[in-house]
């Protein structure tokens, strides 16, 4: 079984998923809250990526490996699609969470193997 970071790595690598993605060029992740809830958390046992069906345990999980909730000050996507994807989230009200780990990096892969839990 994959650990929480290699799923959440999986996930965003995979065009399955509207609720989650790449931010700041690959070094941020973006979740829209609602959307992950009924997307990835509400989906029944067998397709569960998960093992839990709450969002506040997925951001434990998140704080327990070493990600950081950032704020959106900074600028904005210069990818046309991640730009698009942010406008849609942000049009909607839905509240988009963004979280930073230096050793979760879209251009280095390699070091997801330093993603340790604390």
């Amino acid at each position: 079984p994959l650990c929480f970071p290699q799923k959440l790595w999986k996930m965003l690598e995979s065009d399955q998923f509207r609720s989650i993605w790449w931010s700041e060029g690959g070094k941020c992740v973006a979740i829209d809250k609602d959307l992950f809830k009924v997307e990835v958390l509400g989906r029944g046992v067998r397709q569960r990526v998960f093992s839990t069906r709450h969002i506040k345990s997925i951001i434990r999980q998140l704080n327990l490996y070493g990600f950081t909730k950032v704020q959106r000050d900074f600028q904005r996507s210069a990818s046309l699609p991640e730009f698009l994807s942010e406008e849609a989230a942000a049009s909607a009200h839905s509240q988009i969470l963004y979280y930073y780990n230096p050793s979760f990096n879209r251009a280095h892969p390699w070091l997801l193997g330093t993603c340790k839990r604390r």
